[in-house]
């Protein structure tokens, strides 16, 4: 079998597999829904999610020592991951073969040169990886003040790697280190002064590049949901989601600019294609020519994936292992294999000083400006409801990966991609909306907080959901409180009986109980015509016809002055009728006055009880903007999120 070959059958394996585990992640009975498919193994085998989730936590979730199958393979062969396993780039290796199908060697040698912008992802890796390492600055900083010998020596260590790292990838070697040094100095300095707080929190942004959680979500919102809308092949109702349209276009965008170039997105702006083309320079096996002695046809670079420009000195951290070039050789010149390439190499991406600093400084000056928005204060917005189990914001923003495993798996359909209204930094991490779904957050369901693959929502039990057995004494999880909008509340605002949300309010003891008041409805004191024990006609009443018979409408005698309402249980136009145990007497006498009186029961909702499911708000029938609404006060996940000051 030719080596090529081998690898298409990789790349259809691991994007077939990749798709398969999108669609076993729907949440139902049948047989091929969640039944203990490793759902997660892709994003756990990327480094990028490991390494953001480490820097941004300074910890590394278990199931992402995973990611170290795919650092050390890299060390030992290069991107394969790139070449071989990334669905992603397959899909765009697919898209990009059709682009240029039919076109002549010249222009497919032209289109797969290297360009000068290939950098790019180096810089957008650095700006992601700069904003993700404040939490291990802060640490190391309040670790050096502690004044231990044994803490001075762990940072001195971390800063040398760093430069080391730093002056073997990079160009301009002495510059580089000088910058990384002086960085990490003025870093440190200035947390020193500011307390190593607010300057030096973290963000991990990588989920929006990252080309596995970009796939991902890609698939799970968008490609998913289309399928949905035949119900009953994925789902047993269409899904939607409120951010589709943009992660669809940014996937689409991502997907055509393979016509233009192939492999675009590799080559210019994928943040892990460049973390894995710096592991890659050090690869044992490579892509080397064994003699100088190249006739130059360029036909190894008609079909080059990563343009290294293997006619010339090889671009190692380029090299995708698309193996075309290996096939390709007409002279049998280039080989797979240990040996140093004998037309030259350039392991290095080609990163000036300027850019290099640049993309670390933006990066670093990225939290503190989103800081300044106090969403973590007491300007926090109360519309963002958080899945159960969320953690606290800063340390939820912390983990979430934007990946849309906890948006696939809800079955109510209820955890949407957040837009830029949740602030920049908080883009298309998931939050509640109970208008959109099928229901509120179930009581009895936890599936979001078990596909979580880095614990930004936590693993909960049902036990713990709900406060029962041994945490009885905590109580259920809060994830917010529904209030009444008397303004648009239908027994409050406009005098018409409706107890749904007290009906549908699922905890018990309720957390929404109803106070009874009695209204005069309008127009509704009327004057008698004639009148039996049971039945009274009305002077030019123009009453609806059966309308007043639901249970909720009263008759008042306003003469006599007594208290008694009678049920109505019947009516037309003119005329109504009260229960048969409930006789008038003495009888209305004409040019009586009768009051027509509606029962209402006005929901109000102890806060105590309320866990902010959403269910209420979900079944409220006012349409639009709801009588009943849930906001994140009184939440679990923060002590600042109290109702009460």
């Amino acid at each position: 079998m030719r080596i090529v070959t081998a690898r298409r059958i990789s790349q259809t394996f691991f994007l077939l597999l990749f798709l398969w585990f999108c669609v076993v992640s729907s949440f139902g009975m049948e047989w091929w829904q969640l039944r203990g498919w490793p759902v997660n193994w892709f994003l756990q085998l990327d480094p990028l999610v490991a390494l953001g989730t480490v820097l941004t936590t300074g910890t590394l979730y278990a199931g992402l020592l995973w990611a170290l199958v795919t650092i050390v393979l890299t060390i030992i062969l290069g991107r394969f991951f790139c070449g071989w396993v990334c669905p992603f780039g397959a899909l765009h290796h697919l898209v990009g073969f059709l682009g240029k199908w039919g076109k002549s060697v010249s222009h497919r040698v032209a289109i797969n040169q290297y360009h000068r912008l290939h950098s790019i992802k180096y810089n957008i890796l650095l700006f992601l990886l700069a904003a993700a390492a404040g939490t291990i600055i802060a640490e190391a900083i309040r670790l050096a003040l502690a004044g231990s010998a044994v803490h001075w020596i762990l940072i001195a260590v971390i800063v040398c790697s760093a430069a080391v790292a730093a002056v073997r990838s990079f160009p301009e070697r002495k510059r580089t280190a000088s910058i990384v040094l002086a960085l990490v100095s003025l870093w440190a300095v200035l947390g020193f002064f500011a307390g190593a707080g607010g300057m030096l929190s973290a963000t991990l942004q990588t989920g929006l590049l990252d080309p596995i959680p970009l796939m991902q979500r890609s698939v799970n919102l968008v490609l998913l949901s289309v399928a949905d809308s035949n119900p009953g092949v994925l789902s047993s109702s269409q899904r939607y989601y409120e951010e589709a349209w943009v992660i669809g276009a940014v996937f689409l965008t991502a997907v055509l600019l393979n016509l233009k170039r192939p492999r675009f997105y590799c080559r210019f702006l994928c943040p892990l294609g460049a973390l894995l083309g710096l592991l890659g320079r050090f690869a044992l096996w490579k892509i080397t020519k064994k003699s100088g002695d190249c006739r130059h046809c360029r036909l190894c670079e008609a079909n080059c994936e990563g343009g290294c420009e293997p006619a010339a000195a090889i671009r190692t951290s380029e090299c995708v292992l698309c193996m075309n070039c290996f096939q390709e050789c007409k002279h049998d010149l280039i080989s797979f294999g240990t040996q140093p390439s004998a037309s030259g190499e350039v392991p290095s991406p080609e990163l000036s000083r300027r850019e290099v600093m640049t993309s670390l400084l933006s990066g670093v000056a990225l939290v503190p400006m989103l800081n300044l928005s106090g969403k973590f204060a007491r300007n926090y917005d109360p519309k963002m409801i958080r899945p159960p189990g969320s953690l606290a914001e800063a340390d939820f923003l912390r983990r979430c990966l934007k990946c849309g495993q906890c948006m696939r798996i809800c079955p109510s359909n209820i955890i949407q991609p957040a837009g830029l209204e949740a602030g920049a930094e908080a883009l298309w991490t998931p939050v509640l909306d109970f208008r959109i779904g099928t229901s509120g957050c179930q009581l009895n369901c936890v599936a979001c907080s078990l596909v979580c693959p880095t614990a930004a929502i936590r693993p909960l039990s049902l036990d713990e959901k709900r406060g029962r057995n041994h945490f009885s004494t905590r109580g259920p999880v809060r994830i917010g409180t529904a209030f009444v909008d008397t303004g648009r509340c239908l027994p409050w605002a406009m005098d018409r009986p409706c107890i749904v949300c007290q009906e549908t309010c699922p905890v018990s003891p309720k957390a929404i109980f109803v106070r009874e008041f009695f209204s005069t409805i309008r127009d509704g004191v009327l004057e008698v015509r004639k009148a039996d024990a049971f039945t009274v006609e009305f002077r030019h009443a123009g009453l609806p016809p059966d309308r007043l018979a639901t249970g909720d409408y009263y008759l008042r005698r306003i003469e006599s002055g007594e208290r008694e309402r009678r049920l109505i249980v019947a009516n037309t136009a003119g005329t109504v009728a009260v229960r048969a145990d409930q006789p008038f007497s003495p009888v209305p006498a004409p040019g009586d006055r009768i009051e027509l009186q509606v029962r209402l029961q006005r929901p109000q909702v102890d806060v105590k009880l309320c866990i902010g499911c959403g269910i209420c708000e979900h079944e409220c029938p006012v349409s639009g903007l709801r009588a009943i609404r849930v906001t994140a006060e009184n939440e679990s996940r923060s002590r600042n999120h109290s109702l009460l000051l």
